[in-house]
């Protein structure tokens, strides 16, 4: 195995970029710095997959990657260069959308019960047939039999089903009756099986059931044993029935040295389960904090009243956990109803209550409301569902017999304990990921999976204290900056973060616009004017590509606010007036005074962005470096985030990029190079080194953030650079150790005090390596 320093994160596509592609960019990857290529899903997905979690055979490396002979030659390549392969897996779920594409799935459809794979899937066979919610407003009238294959199936427009033997021979309707599942209207809140989420095409597995851990990890244990692959990423483990021993057995399988981080999505201040045998997260908790170091506190008043103005409130901490607890009950009463229903159905039947099952669904709502966090059954949490539980009961004293209900079914520590721990995640996702954060706007940059809008700041303070724990206790944790997976790129993110800084312009600015252009609704207006300027160009208006874009980020950022329209029920009237207001943005006055802003703060926004780059590439942890993001870039929310990216403009600004060269365009580029090359020469200054903040000495001290990595690198930042540029550095100073330290972004050597002004003149970044003597 490969000792991993650094990752690159590739989105294979059939269509677009194969495990060949991928070989063919090793050499650039190389040169860059990585030591390993992160990539996304390899096992087969459904046909066209953009992003390969969808997976629909478990057993076999996508034939349209390349199989696993792409795979080997893949690693082969990687392995010739001292370089090696990251891979992503998918336990929780599998690809239904359509069920000829999944073998097990159309087995258990054809046999029910009897199917030899009927215990993998997290089906509610104590029902006489399991729900599939397909239909539309049509319904079961619109149901056929197509006779054109080998074998009879149910059709319902594009989709096909199976007819189990000895079933068939009679009209659509009596045989769909004869069936073990049973069509039902999508929007009915019958669901027959463990979902993703809300996600009716993605099916749930058992991995508690040792066979079908074995059958769904048959092919990855291959890659394990013939050292084909050095480290794993979990997604979403907390949709398992118990998260801890399915990592147990995964360990088992990876032995005990090869790297395992995992999707764990931490909620403000609770700490990684350090029981779990991980490596770490993936890193949305760094990510939290490399950008809210430079987001400047002081901004949270202003916009907090134009929060108010616009929206209703002041989108802060109290304000936010109300939302919070008001959305969790929303969607667990209507998009999620379908796993509580089944949650009440098990605790009805291990808790031996004469409750009523309205009784225990509002106790089951109320309870799930007040939980904290994704999941309560990690050591750290310990007393978390007790607690949920009374603040519950206290908030409606009407629900005291059922809540003890329910804490008796959990007490039984079977199917319903699972479950409620199940649906915890699923509300918080939901309810604060795909609503909160679409629908609050306070200064959405802080927005991203994870995160604490209502913190809005991070302070210089605790950003050292979170990195001095993380290379104490997670020194190999991932960390990162974008995602498949991120509501905006991290440039995106880092220009946004730049209105903290100027609260009252963009106020005043925010003001100017709605008068000319009056958005359709205030809080979506100011959710979106925030992620325009985020993506704005610097000259010139939005083109044909972006406008389009922007349309789609739009049309799906106000269905998942789930205000004024959804993905439930479309308000075409309103996402009408959407659109054309934001094609009146692009083609009135507003255009031009929104390019005047753009143009004056964008050379802030990057500098946001290389001092984020440069301190996630250089702090505690393995950095990931998400697919394009080496060159500035203006991803918004998938799919938008998982476009093709241009290799070929990389590899010749690559082989271009320069210190005393290096303009705007490449600037982020010759950082990521130098960080890289940098953790590689000096490995163990880097996961495993030590961690010591430092601080500058002078009036402008609070304007630099930085630290020590091991004995020889330090690197540093500016932060809150609109006050800088109109004060100066005015005689401030860095103090390096002892010794001459090579300056690798600016190409050059220093020792004793470094001048900040100095520094600092072409680009607010520095990487110090000390000179071996």
């Amino acid at each position: 195995m490969q000792p991993i320093n650094a990752t690159y994160r590739l989105q294979l596509r059939a269509d677009t970029l194969t495990l060949d592609d991928a070989r063919g960019l090793v050499d650039y990857l190389d040169d860059l710095g990585v030591s390993h290529l992160y990539l996304s899903p390899l096992l087969t997905a459904a046909d066209g997959s953009t992003h390969g979690y969808d997976v629909t055979d478990p057993t076999t490396v996508s034939p349209g990657l390349g199989g696993r002979k792409a795979l080997v030659a893949l690693v082969s390549e990687l392995r010739r260069r001292g370089m090696g392969v990251v891979v992503d897996l998918v336990p929780n779920h599998v690809g239904i959308a359509d069920a000829r594409q999944n073998r097990w799935w159309w087995d258990v459809l054809t046999h029910g019960r009897d199917s030899e794979y009927a215990s993998y899937f997290d089906i509610d066979w104590h029902r006489a047939r399991f729900a599939l919610p397909v239909l539309g407003d049509d319904g079961l009238a619109a149901v056929v039999i197509d006779d054109d294959g080998p074998e009879p199936m149910l059709a319902y427009h594009e989709h096909r089903f199976p007819i189990a033997p000895g079933t068939e021979g009679d009209d659509p309707l009596r045989v769909h009756g004869r069936q073990a599942y049973e069509l039902v209207h999508w929007r009915s809140g019958q669901v027959g099986y463990r979902r993703f989420f809300t996600v009716n095409s993605l099916a749930a597995v058992r991995q508690e059931d040792p066979e079908v851990f074995a059958a769904t990890h048959r092919e990855p244990a291959s890659w394990f044993a013939e050292d084909l692959v050095d480290g794993v990423r979990v997604d979403h483990p907390d949709g398992l029935s118990d998260p801890a021993d399915y990592l147990a057995r995964l360990r088992g399988l990876l032995g005990p040295n090869r790297w395992l981080v995992i999707e764990k999505i931490l909620s403000p201040g609770e700490p990684l389960d350090p029981a779990l045998p991980v490596d770490g997260t993936t890193g949305y908790d760094a990510l939290a904090e490399f950008g809210g170091v430079f987001v400047d506190p002081s901004g949270a008043e202003e916009l907090g009243r134009l929060h108010a103005e616009r929206a209703g409130d002041p989108g802060d901490a109290p304000g936010l956990a109300r939302s919070e607890h008001e959305l969790k009950q929303e969607v667990l009463r209507t998009a999620l109803i379908p796993e509580v229903h089944r949650l009440v159905r098990a605790a009805r039947r291990e808790g031996g209550t004469t409750e009523d099952d309205a009784a225990l669904t509002r106790a089951v709502v109320a309870a799930v409301a007040e939980v904290p966090a994704y999941r309560t059954d990690y050591g750290p949490l310990a007393g978390a569902l007790g607690a949920a539980l009374a603040r519950a009961a206290k908030s409606d004293p009407t629900l005291a017999e059922p809540l003890s209900a329910l804490t008796g079914a959990v007490l039984a520590n079977g199917e319903a304990t699972a479950r409620l721990q199940q649906v915890c995640g699923a509300a918080m996702a939901k309810a604060v990921e795909d609503r909160l954060f679409y629908r609050t706007a306070r200064l959405v940059s802080t927005q991203e999976v994870g995160g604490d809008p209502g913190a809005f700041a991070v302070p210089v303070a605790q950003f050292h204290l979170a990195q001095a724990e993380r290379a104490r206790r997670w020194p190999a944790a991932m960390t990162t900056l974008s995602t498949h997976d991120t509501k905006r790129g991290e440039d995106v993110r880092a220009r946004i973060g730049v209105l903290s800084q100027v609260p009252e312009s963009w106020s005043a600015a925010v003001a100017e616009w709605e008068l000319t252009t009056p958005s359709p609704d205030g809080a979506t207006g100011l959710f979106l004017w925030q992620n325009m300027f985020g993506v704005w160009p610097t000259e010139g208006r939005p083109d044909a590509e972006l406008r389009r874009r922007l349309h789609e980020y739009a049309a799906k950022a106000v269905r998942e606010a789930g205000v004024h329209t959804s993905w439930e029920r479309v308000d075409e009237a309103f996402e009408a007036r959407v659109h054309g207001w934001l094609d009146a943005v692009f083609d009135g006055p507003v255009a031009e005074s929104m390019s005047t802003l753009v143009r004056r703060l964008a050379p802030h926004g990057r500098a946001v962005g290389l001092g984020q780059k440069l301190l996630q590439l250089t702090a505690p942890g393995v950095p990931d470096v998400y697919q394009g993001t080496e060159l500035w870039e203006d991803s918004l929310v998938d799919p938008d985030n998982r476009r093709g990216v241009d290799f070929d403009v990389r590899r010749r600004l690559l082989a271009a990029v320069d210190p005393d060269t290096a303009a705007v365009e490449s600037a982020k580029l010759l950082v990521v190079r130098e960080a890289l090359r940098a953790r590689r020469e000096r490995p163990h200054s880097f996961v495993g080194g030590g961690y010591r903040s430092v601080f500058a000495d002078g009036p402008a001290a609070a304007h630099l953030v930085g630290f020590a990595r091991g004995e020889d690198v330090i690197a540093v930042a500016t932060r809150l650079t609109v006050g800088l540029a109109e004060r100066g550095w005015q005689g401030t100073v860095l103090h390096l150790p002892p010794g001459t330290w090579s300056e690798r972004l600016h190409g050059r050597r220093a020792s004793g005090a470094v001048e900040l002004e100095a520094l600092f003149a072409r680009r607010g970044v520095a990487l110090f390596v000390r000179e071996r003597q």
